[in-house]
């Protein structure tokens, strides 16, 4: 797993492949991230207990997103919080893997026609005006 981090040490990014999903259950988040990620890999019979999730009030203070690239792939650059949003890394997310934007200001390059992205963030959805700024 490739993290991207600020100078002060903040998490911004993280770019999950293939080659890093291990047998069971494993979570790439940390409990207090906004958006919780993990992954899945077992054997074919493998039952998984129905539940359901409680109703539980929590505060959200920043809209959290993954993206899952189904098809083709992107350049995703990564910038830190600072004023100046500096560039912090760019790097190719391809087919079957995820990228999580936990912090900082993020943009894409597409690099193949037909490239498909699955966007999935934390809401409600405040709208373009308040939920961010375009930098």
């Amino acid at each position: 797993m490739k993290i991207v981090q600020s100078p002060s040490g903040k998490i911004l990014a993280k770019h999950i492949t293939a080659d890093d999903i291990q047998d069971g259950l494993g979570f790439f988040s940390d409990d207090s991230d906004f958006i919780q990620v993990g992954t899945w890999r077992y054997e074919a019979g493998k039952d998984l207990l129905a539940h359901q999730h409680n109703l539980v009030e929590r505060t959200v203070e920043r809209t959290q997103e993954v993206l899952v690239i189904q098809k083709g792939s992107i350049q995703a650059s990564i910038f830190d919080e600072d004023e100046e949003h500096t560039l912090l890394d760019s790097f190719v997310v391809k087919q079957g893997e995820v990228l999580v934007l936990l912090n900082g200001a993020h943009g894409y390059k597409i690099l193949e026609d037909g490239t498909q992205v699955v966007e999935i963030k934390n809401g409600p959805y405040l709208g373009a005006e308040v939920d961010r700024v375009r930098i």
